[in-house]
C-alpha cells in the first residue's frame, strides 16, 4: 500500500512541474483587453509547431462585434478577409535560455499595420505580456490566459 501511494504522490509532484511548466508558455488561449476600457477585445489561440509560434483570432469579443467582421484596413492577401481565422501572430521562436519568444510579427487587424513582436508569459504563465514595436517605438499589452 505505501508503495503506491509513494507512485502516486510521484504521479502527483511531476504532474504539477508539467502544469505549471507547460503554464510559462504563450502557447494556449489569451484574451486581449482594450486598454481603454479594459473591456475584452478578443480572444487568440497561440499554438506551436516545429519551434515556431502563431497566433490566431479565435473569436471577437466586444459588445456589439461582427462575428464576421473583415479586415478592411490590411493590406495585400489579407485586404477584406474575416478576422475571426486570420493569423495575427506569425514566425515568433523562444529566445534561447528565456521565457521570452520573439523574432516574429504581429498584425492590428484594427489599423492593419504589422509590428515586431516579443511574447512573455507573467504571472505564473497566466498574462502574457505582448510587445509590438516599430523601430524604437513600442507598445505592451497584457493578455489574459483562457482557462
Amino acid at each position: 500500500m505505501k508503495k503506491i501511494q509513494a507512485v502516486a504522490a510521484l504521479v502527483l509532484v511531476v504532474g504539477g512541474w508539467s502544469t505549471a511548466w507547460a503554464q510559462m508558455t504563450p502557447v494556449g488561449v489569451w484574451r486581449s483587453i482594450d486598454e481603454k476600457e479594459g473591456t475584452p477585445k478578443a480572444e487568440v489561440n497561440i499554438t506551436e509547431a516545429n519551434g515556431v509560434v502563431t497566433g490566431k483570432v479565435q473569436a471577437l469579443l466586444r459588445k456589439g462585434a461582427d462575428p464576421h467582421a473583415l479586415c478592411t484596413e490590411c493590406k495585400d492577401e489579407l485586404k477584406d478577409k474575416p478576422v475571426v481565422g486570420m493569423t495575427l501572430i506569425s514566425n515568433v521562436k523562444k529566445v534561447e535560455g528565456k521565457e521570452v519568444w520573439e523574432g516574429g510579427k504581429i498584425l492590428d487587424p484594427e489599423n492593419g499595420k504589422t509590428y515586431t513582436v516579443r511574447l512573455t508569459p507573467v504571472d505564473e504563465g497566466k498574462k502574457l505580456e505582448v510587445r509590438g514595436s516599430i523601430g524604437p517605438f513600442w507598445r505592451t499589452q497584457t493578455w489574459i490566459r483562457v482557462q
